[in-house]
């Protein structure tokens, strides 16, 4: 039951993970279309903006300034803790492949493949929580970027989601954690 629980947390934690890094590299957080006709559509993300001709589906891309340079709050903190989140979820899922029964460093001393599956647990769900912390400050920010037009009465035609790497930032946060949780708690 053990091996099974590591296996199934391990393939947990390794797709959470790839959500995590494709999240944090892709440029999609913020969806907005610029007029009711929809001709163009937008996608702000952490490193650009892109914009997509939905007539001709041309798609440009301008990269935001040096990272030193000066930028809103939001992207600067959602940088660092989905950043800092794919650091911790990559050391966890390296500890938690050295911890599995199938491998065989340490196969001699059980006891401490076990410690080190729930220290993978640990790490992972401080990366989770970090992540997910990143990924739902985003979001807010956007919704209350949005709420902030419709109460001063601005209506520019601007409609603004939360984009498809926003999603997948929540969802692999979401998964490391329940990773973490088979493996600190479930794991006896």
């Amino acid at each position: 039951m053990s091996a099974a629980l590591k296996m199934t947390a391990f393939g947990l934690a390794l797709l959470s993970t790839l959500f995590l890094l494709l999240a944090t590299c892709t440029d999609c957080w913020m969806v907005n279309a610029d007029d009711s006709l929809e001709v163009s559509h937008k996608c702000r993300g952490l490193w650009r903006e892109c914009v997509t001709n939905m007539q001709d589906g041309v798609r440009t891309c301008d990269q935001y300034d040096s990272i030193l340079a000066d930028h809103p709050v939001k992207i600067v903190v959602t940088r660092t803790l989905m950043i800092t989140a794919d650091l911790l979820a990559g050391l966890a899922l390296a500890t938690l492949v050295l911890g599995l029964n199938c491998i065989k460093f340490l196969k001699e001393d059980p006891c401490v493949k076990l410690k080190m599956c729930y220290g993978a647990g640990v790490i992972l769900g401080a990366g989770s929580i970090l992540g997910l912390v990143g990924s739902v400050w985003y979001a807010v920010d956007v919704y209350v970027e949005r709420a902030m037009l419709v109460s001063h009465n601005i209506f520019l035609g601007v409609h603004y989601d939360f984009g498809w790497s926003c999603w997948l930032g929540m969802a692999g946060s979401t998964g490391c954690f329940v990773a973490s949780v088979l493996l600190t708690c479930c794991l006896y």
